[in-house]
């Protein structure tokens, strides 16, 4: 069974997260299947790609994505980590990411961030961007708030939707998903099982985990047989991935 690769975030390890440079570097030097990113929406409503609610750990500003209006979130720096280790890179719209991968043979998972804040209508915006770039057959949609799992299942049932769940796991996911038609489970891998991934392929469910960044995590996921991982190393996991065959 193939085991695909995710670039979380892009190119994290080595490119400023969820920066169009971090997307463009994992898929121009052919390190992943996928790429991994997340939505918020600003002030004015536009679908922006950052990971946290607040801009303070990532760019060189303070405050929260929904308090800033598009102009401002893209006069930000979010190549804060990296200090000058790059230029200055702008938080991206998904618009912008869209259009990048439209013709490109890329899985796109979109975490909808609706976990702590709710953006209202934050489903529906991203699946009209989708179809806007026909991008609708390759993307997962995750929220660890299964409710925009829901919500994006009643806007269009042929979405692949995953479940993203916290440190803790799940106990009989494989029901669970099944009860809510989702295709995915999407479990922190340090809480990740064989027992769990064997109920998960008794149910039908598949199993993207994250975050695979370590040999031994890497390992297990091969042997059990997870569907795919996400990891800021995407050119290690794929490299071992191909090296193994699968």
């Amino acid at each position: 069974m193939s085991i695909k690769t995710y670039a979380h975030r892009g190119f994290s390890a080595h490119y400023p997260e969820n920066t169009m440079l971090s997307f463009r570097k994992a898929i121009e030097e052919g390190f992943c299947d996928g790429i991994e990113l997340d939505v918020h929406l600003s002030k004015d409503g536009e679908l922006v790609i950052i990971h946290d609610e607040k801009v303070d750990r990532t760019t060189n500003s303070t405050g929260f994505v929904k308090d800033k209006s598009l102009e401002e979130l893209k006069s930000l720096n979010a190549n804060y980590i990296f200090g000058d280790t790059f230029a200055k890179q702008e938080i991206p719209t998904f618009e912008e990411y869209c259009s990048y991968v439209n013709d490109k043979d890329i899985i796109t998972n979109v975490e909808i961030k609706t976990n702590l804040i709710y953006y209202p209508k934050i489903e529906e915006k991203v699946i009209s961007m989708l179809e806007k770039y026909s991008l609708l057959d390759r993307v997962i949609i995750s929220s660890f708030n299964h409710s925009s799992d829901i919500l994006t299942k009643e806007i269009n049932k042929n979405i692949p939707c995953g479940l993203l769940v916290e440190s803790q796991g799940l106990l009989n996911i494989g029901s669970y998903a099944n009860a809510l038609n989702m295709e995915y489970y999407h479990p922190d891998v340090s809480t990740l099982t064989e027992d769990v991934v064997l109920d998960c392929k008794e149910h039908g469910v598949e199993i993207n985990t994250w975050t695979v960044n370590t040999m031994k995590a890497l390992s297990d996921c091969v042997k059990w047989g997870v569907s795919g991982v996400f990891t800021n190393y995407p050119d290690i996991v794929k490299s071992y991935i191909d090296y193994k065959g699968l």
